[in-house]
């Protein structure tokens, strides 16, 4: 098969050798675990699996790693939900007197969906995506990666690739996991700044003083907009478009921008004279003149789907979840290569199964070492399905989720090094 085709009638086949020798078991346990430092923490962690035919199970809870890779490998779900950790076991919700199964803790989560930007993408929509939209997740993740560490003191954010149209935020400080509903509404509702459905024409609108946080979110647009608003969409370009963008402007300056227009056909010079007409009206001490601030931040600013990170309840798809329309694998994003980030490159299912099947130098060495580690099989089977899933183009992912992995720990190590500190000192 190769490599870029994926079909999804072969998902079936594909799953159980992905469960079995690719997922990466131990990382996702020590990320759910978070070093076993509150007791029951992954035990009372509600799963939910997506099967075959749309079959949704709910509620699933384990009491170990291993006890999780047997289910995981016996039912081969075609999506993995995470969800809150409970006050009781979520397998056994139904024995609970009613009332008492509360959800206690989850991650802050943020999920951003390109569909929601359908009103100021010319490229594509609904589902579809191309690396010209793409932009709109570069820039989301940008300005919310910011906020949250700069803004809200948060250190551990997880950014995973959602494996079709849009990606997901992990929040996965203590502080960020005790937050009560009211708490996570406050943060999605300070970092919402697009309101309004289809039929509002103009979503942001903005006062003096700017807000810091638009001050600094607006860094960040204005670095994208030329190239994606201008080249990119060509807001400016088309009859339509340019409609849309001049519905947006204060109406005195919109006759005298439409004037303009008439002899101005380039983009980025139109661009200029919107700018220009702003800095008058600001000039002539009159309201109304963040209108290009304003453009700019209706067709890039984040569109968080609020409700998603309100609930503490509401479940998320899990990392190294296969996304059965695509086939891509959700992996985390290395913000180090966040502008070189592609989810078109991002594996698909079939391509590192057949990745797994290739023969490789050092082959024989593996097998005898193999051999040699059959009197320990438990260890030997983990070796080994660390050497699988490093063979195939899932292994940068995984590293990357080792590394922020590792940053948790070190913070937990010196949490627990201030507070023995702290109790040295009466």
């Amino acid at each position: 098969m190769p490599s870029s085709d994926y079909d999804s009638a072969s998902l079936p086949d594909l799953l159980p050798l992905y469960y079995r020798r690719l997922f990466p078991f131990s990382q996702y346990y020590r990320w759910l675990n978070y070093g076993g430092v509150q007791k029951n923490y992954f035990q009372n962690r509600e799963f939910s699996f997506t099967l075959k035919d749309d079959i949704y199970v709910r509620y699933q809870s384990f009491t170990t790693q291993n006890e999780l890779e047997k289910e995981m490998q016996k039912m081969n779900p075609y999506k993995i939900d995470i969800g809150a950790v409970y006050s009781h076991r979520p397998s056994q919700h139904n024995t609970v007197k009613s009332g008492t199964f509360q959800a206690l803790e989850k991650e802050l989560v943020f999920d951003i969906d390109m569909t929601d930007y359908d009103d100021v993408r010319s490229c594509c929509s609904a589902a579809d995506i191309c690396s010209k939209c793409w932009t709109l997740m570069t820039i989301a993740i940008r300005i919310l990666d910011r906020a949250l560490r700069d803004d809200f003191g948060f250190q551990h954010l997880l950014w995973v690739y959602s494996g079709r149209r849009g990606v997901h935020c992990w929040v996965c400080d203590e502080a960020a996991r005790k937050l009560s509903v009211a708490a996570r509404s406050a943060v999605a509702e300070y970092l919402s700044l697009v309101k309004g459905g289809e039929e509002t024409m103009k979503k942001v609108s903005l006062s003096d003083p700017i807000h810091p946080f638009i001050r600094e979110s607006l860094l960040v647009v204005e670095q994208y907009f030329p190239r994606y608003g201008l080249q990119e969409q060509d807001i400016l370009g088309r009859k339509e478009s340019v409609d849309k963008v001049l519905g947006l402007v204060p109406e005195d300056v919109r006759k005298d921008l439409q004037q303009d227009f008439q002899n101005e056909r380039k983009p980025e010079v139109r661009w200029k004279l919107i700018r220009d007409h702003a800095t008058k009206k600001k000039a002539a001490g009159k309201k109304g003149h963040h209108f290009d601030k304003e453009i700019m931040l209706q067709y890039c600013y984040p569109r968080l789907d609020v409700n998603v990170s309100k609930g503490v309840n509401h479940l998320l798809k899990s990392p190294f979840s296969v996304h059965p329309k695509t086939g891509r694998i959700s992996v985390p994003i290395d913000l180090k290569e966040l502008d070189r980030f592609d989810p078109f490159a991002v594996p698909t299912i079939s391509l590192i199964c057949e990745e797994l099947d290739r023969p490789r130098i050092g082959e024989e060495e593996e097998k005898a070492e193999d051999d040699k580690d059959k009197e320990n099989e438990k260890d030997a089977a983990e070796r080994r399905k660390i050497r699988d899933y490093k063979r195939t183009s899932l292994a940068k992912y995984v590293k990357c989720f080792d590394q922020f992995l590792d940053g948790i720990a070190q913070s937990r190590k010196g949490e627990l090094l201030r507070k023995s500190d702290l109790q040295k000192d009466f």
